[in-house]
């Protein structure tokens, strides 16, 4: 556990759930499994406010317990688990483009509340739905009403009912890894239309398609796949010919970046996806992105050069990516300096005398990707950090531009008239109203700027992972 990862999992929890959350929660990241004993004395927290929190954190997976061997509970915080908060949006747009507006209140309403049974999932989803459908103005304008009935309506329901629900005790809650394994087919599936084109983007997507289900989201391939059950499952709008396909399938497994593999050749040739050469590709290419922002394409080229060659003498540098001496060796030592590469020792004899050692640069690329891993980290809390000056710097604005808000949402209910709006309305004045759209634009830029970073966070993280459990 980095100090980067630290401090965006104690913001993190402090924006969705509050300081006392974040006490504990940050607590338990730093010190590991505690019991509730110590969690309470070292907090400095009250019993039952500690209980609460814990209550939270189990109710939406960031802690987990264990019972020790003379009845002692334990609970353990989990790290992981708390930087996935940041994807949250990512997870409940994702449910609307695949699901539409009820796949998209599921979603939510599930990683609002931790797990919920079906039923009251099914149910609070139902009443928002509902809600939505029935109009602003007119749940407005009976507001009181329409409260008033429905808590005698649920009373009576309470009253006349004791009996639990029929799946009482089951619990559903979101299920991340599939997300996840839905992120890293898309970026494929893009990294393929990019290289290639959209026919072939679209005969990996099918491939994907067709072993998401049987394929688990650790695996190093998808399950082999026959030219004629990929034929088959094309969709509709592709008008290809089997011959056709045969001949995309054999370009995409004679590319050098080895997307798509043959396994076999027997039923017109089986097929893979390699996942963890693509996602190899994928934070590589992030990498090359990076090193050309930060230190220009020539630094890109020499980094690029040391990825396809493997090992390089600072002479092999020059010549190979025909850079003059002096600027070649200053891009290598601003990229060592950063550890994007590294120098590896080769001495001729045992005493390893520099006069008699070669110096190879190359690059690590896991250990690249962990340290700007941990760099991503620390940029989403630094943004993060600076929406939050933004949002205290502007409180008092955002208070008033809220109650004007409040007020104008109730006359239009109750059919006030346009002279009485335009008055609420001048309450902002020309100044005030400026400075709240420089406040949302600079906002909407930093919402934007995690989403984004996240993005990379994602593709990085899924690199390592891959290359952790590879045998």
């Amino acid at each position: 556990m980095t100090q980067a990862e630290l401090k965006l999992c104690s913001l993190l929890l402090r924006e969705y759930f509050g300081d006392i959350v974040e006490a504990i929660g940050a607590f338990l990241i730093r010190s590991g499994p505690q019991p509730l004993r110590l969690i309470v004395a070292d907090t400095g927290l009250l019993l039952d406010q500690v209980k609460k929190a814990l209550c939270v954190l189990i109710q939406h997976n960031l802690v987990g317990y264990q019972v020790q061997k003379r009845g002692l509970v334990e609970y353990e915080a989990r790290c992981w688990r708390v930087l996935r908060i940041l994807r949250y949006p990512r997870y409940i747009y994702t449910a609307k483009s695949l699901y539409g507006d009820t796949g998209e209140l599921l979603v939510e309403e599930l990683l609002l509340n931790g797990h919920m049974s079906m039923s009251a999932l099914v149910r609070k989803v139902a009443d928002r739905l509902t809600e939505t459908m029935e109009g602003k103005g007119k749940r407005r304008r009976s507001c009181e009403e329409e409260d008033g009935e429905h808590q005698a309506k649920k009373q009576k329901q309470d009253g006349g009912s004791t009996e639990p629900p029929p799946d009482d005790g089951i619990y559903w809650q979101v299920n991340i890894d599939r997300f996840h394994q839905h992120f890293r087919d898309q970026a494929i599936v893009s990294a393929v239309a990019n290289r290639m084109d959209q026919t072939s983007s679209e005969i990996v997507r099918t491939m994907l398609r067709m072993s998401e289900v049987t394929t688990s989201s650790s695996a190093p391939y998808t399950q082999p796949l026959s030219s004629n059950e990929i034929f088959r499952s094309l969709p509709a709008g592709y008008n290809i010919g089997k011959q056709v396909l045969d001949q995309y399938l054999t370009l995409l497994a004679d590319d050098p970046l080895e997307f798509v593999g043959k396994a076999r050749d027997s039923g017109g040739g089986m097929f893979t996806v390699n996942l963890h050469k693509a996602l190899a590709s994928l934070a590589t290419a992030t990498l090359e992105s990076i090193v050309e922002e930060r230190f220009g394409s020539r630094c890109a080229r020499i980094f690029r050069l040391l990825l396809r060659k493997k090992y390089l003498e600072q002479k092999q540098v020059e010549d190979f990516a025909m850079i003059p001496a002096k600027e070649a060796k200053d891009m290598l030592y601003r990229m060592l300096s950063e550890n994007l590469v590294a120098l590896q020792e080769i001495p001729k004899t045992p005493d390893h005398a520099p006069s008699r050692t070669f110096y190879l640069y190359t690059v690590n690329v896991p250990a690249a990707a962990r340290m700007l891993l941990h760099r991503c980290y620390k940029s989403v809390a630094n943004l993060m950090e600076r929406r939050h000056y933004e949002s205290r710097e502007n409180k008092r604005l955002l208070e008033k531009s809220q109650r004007v808000e409040a007020i104008l949402a109730s006359l239009q209910a109750t059919g006030a008239g346009d002279t009485q709006l335009q008055d609420i309305e001048e309450m902002i004045t020309g100044p005030e109203r400026h400075q709240l759209d420089t406040l949302k634009r600079n906002v909407n830029k930093l919402d934007a700027s995690e989403t984004q970073v996240d993005e990379t966070i994602f593709v990085l993280e899924s690199f390592i992972e891959s290359t952790v459990r590879r045998p």
